[in-house]
């Protein structure tokens, strides 16, 4: 076997690995619910993994976040109330409060260890997010929260770990169903569905259930280096008419947000929900 040693290895997948070069170990712990570590790389920065898995990169996490985020709530053009569940690195917080619009951000992280150590080893991912005064952030689990929830949300951003482990939940029909009641009327859900090509299943399982609960259910695509294997799928589920928002008003709602982005345009939101025939074809 060829030796590893100094590289982190993702077995995710059954037939595919890869690997990234550590060229330091900042942080290595476990917690009541998974194990956290932190590694310092040369192309990526620092790099937090969960059970051995990434979850996110100083050097491509711009790419997730602004298309999770920047999607919904410039197709939406009203959100004030966002709602994230996960995210615990603070980067999702950082990039949806960037929109001056949203008044009130809740964000339900199921563990806090994730909080504070990634405040103090990717600062740089949520850069004072946490200390922005619209943001309510609540410690329990994302499905008892959504169940329990009064709603009203206008864009609920699902930033979930894969379906193992305690991530698992979040990827149910009961969940997505909660979701749903958790929406405004013209309320938009959106969902990271792992890389199609690798996790198949996983896509059509979660568009088979959006096309139960909405009128207008689908995915949008955007390539994350670090998540290797293709394109990365967001589930994307409304009962309004976001999706049609034409290039012209996604082009003034851009202008008037002010906001500095490194991947996302009103171009490159149009473009990333032209699919390819594969992914088509697992969305049924």
């Amino acid at each position: 076997m060829t030796d590893m040693t100094g590289w982190s290895v993702e077995r995710l997948h059954d037939d595919h690995a890869q690997a990234l070069r550590e060229a330091r170990v900042l942080y290595d712990s476990e917690t009541e619910r998974q194990r956290l570590r932190v590694i310092e790389n040369p192309t990526f920065g620092r790099i937090l993994t969960l059970d051995g898995v990434v979850q996110t990169t100083e050097g491509d996490n711009f790419i997730y976040h602004e298309m999770m985020a920047h999607v919904p709530i410039l197709a939406h053009g009203d959100a004030r109330r966002v709602l994230i569940v996960g995210g615990g690195d603070g980067g999702m917080a950082k990039t949806v409060l960037q929109h001056q619009s949203v008044r009130q951000l809740t964000m339900v992280e199921i563990d806090a260890g994730v909080i504070e150590f990634s405040k103090e080893y990717l600062p740089g991912l949520s850069d004072g997010a946490f200390d922005d005064p619209r943001l309510e952030l609540v410690i329990a689990d994302g499905a008892d929260f959504m169940r329990e929830t009064e709603g009203g949300y206008d864009v609920i951003i699902v930033d979930s770990t894969d379906p193992v482990g305690p991530g698992e939940v979040l990827f149910t029909d009961h969940f997505y169903g909660h979701a749903r009641n958790a929406l405004s009327p013209a309320g938009i859900l959106v969902t990271q569905n792992g890389v199609p090509f690798l996790q198949g299943d996983e896509l059509s399982n979660t568009m088979r259930a959006f096309r139960a609960l909405f009128r207008d259910a689908g995915c949008y695509i955007a390539t994350i280096p670090t998540y290797s294997g293709g394109p990365m799928a967001f589930g994307w589920g409304t009962d309004g008419k976001a999706r049609q928002t034409d290039l012209a008003t996604l082009q003034d709602r851009f202008k008037a947000a002010g906001i500095a982005t490194d991947h996302y345009t009103p171009e490159v939101h149009q473009g990333a929900f032209a699919l390819p025939p594969y992914i088509s074809r697992l969305i049924g």
